[in-house]
């Protein structure tokens, strides 16, 4: 591993922070699009039966 000297817990921290939100950002950005493909589903269903 490279040595980071005294701001090792600042990086590594810093890394951390960064993992956790791109985690929870494509964890949203999967959630809302499996959300907005029922909706799109939902929607095909009601106009095929509307005509």
């Amino acid at each position: 591993m490279v040595e980071l000297g005294k701001y090792a817990g600042t990086v590594l921290g810093a890394y951390g922070v960064t993992l956790v939100l791109l985690a929870g950002l494509i964890w949203l950005s999967l959630r809302r699009g499996a959300k907005m493909r029922d909706r799109l589903e939902a929607q095909e269903r009601r106009m095929g039966r509307n005509g």
